[in-house]
Formats: structure tokens, sequence, C-alpha cells
């Protein structure tokens, strides 16, 4: 049978989480995951710790750092639920703000299941760097607001 975790202790090591992100402390935000987790963004699934290392790798050499804002968070059950503001600095120094969600399912207080939900078009719009990319991200943007704005 398994046991029932806390909510409250949920809340912390999902906190403990972020700070170890916004900290490059890799190992410490490592050691969150259970061996046999998941992960989902962007249409890509990673699993075990080899996929939490790949993901991790990929967040640390795409942003020079990062910083979180909590705007809901919600634990149910087994599960924690953020909805949050991502500012991350860019290696040249550019600032981006991304509103993102994530549900984080745990297990014996590790993570085993993290889905990570933002528009990938705030990360186009930071990096794009030469006119034809910016030009293109922005046409991009303008395009799938048509009707809504």
């Amino acid at each position: 049978m398994e046991k029932k975790q806390s909510a409250e202790k949920i809340r912390k090591v999902a906190m403990d989480f972020d700070n170890a992100i916004e900290k490059r402390d890799f190992e410490h935000a490592l050691s969150a995951f259970a061996p046999d987790c998941e992960i989902e963004l962007l249409g890509v699934k990673l699993t075990g710790l080899e996929g939490a290392r790949q993901w991790m790798k990929w967040l640390f050499d795409k942003v020079a750092s990062i910083r979180f804002e909590p705007v809901t968070i919600m634990v149910d059950g087994d599960t924690f639920f953020e909805e949050f503001v991502a500012i991350a600095r860019l290696d040249d120094g550019r600032e981006m703000h991304s509103r993102q969600a994530e549900v984080l399912v745990y297990e014996d207080y590790k993570l085993k299941s993290l889905r990570l939900y933002f528009d990938r078009l705030d990360f186009s719009d930071a990096v794009a760097r030469d006119f034809i990319s910016k030009t293109i991200v922005k046409q991009l943007i303008k395009m799938s607001l048509k009707g809504l704005t």
C-alpha cells in the first residue's frame, strides 16, 4: 500500500526543486527526480535520470540565469500545479519573460512526472538575432493572434 504524501511537504520539495534550478545547482535539482521519471515539454518525452539530465543540460545551455515568479500554486493529492513567470537572462544579456505552467507528480516525494507548458514563441522571439529571423517570428506571432486582437 502506497503511503499518503503531505501536501505541505510536496509544496516544500517543489519549491526546493525550483530554488535548485534558479541556483543552477545541477546535482541538487537532479536529486529531486525518481529514477523512472518522465519529463514532457514541447512535444518531447524524456525518461529516467538520463532524460532529466538531458532536460536540465538543455535548460542550462539555453539560459545564463533563470528566476521563477509564482502566480498560482495548488497541490491535489500527489500532484503539484503551478502557473509562473520564468524570467531568463540569455548569454548575450537579453532578458526573456515567459508565462508557464507545470504539473509535477510526486511519489515518495520524488518527481515521478514533470509536464511543462509554455509558448515556444516566447523563446523564438528572445533568440531571434538577425533581421530575417526577427521578421519571421514577428509574423508568426501576428498570425497566431489573428482573430483575437
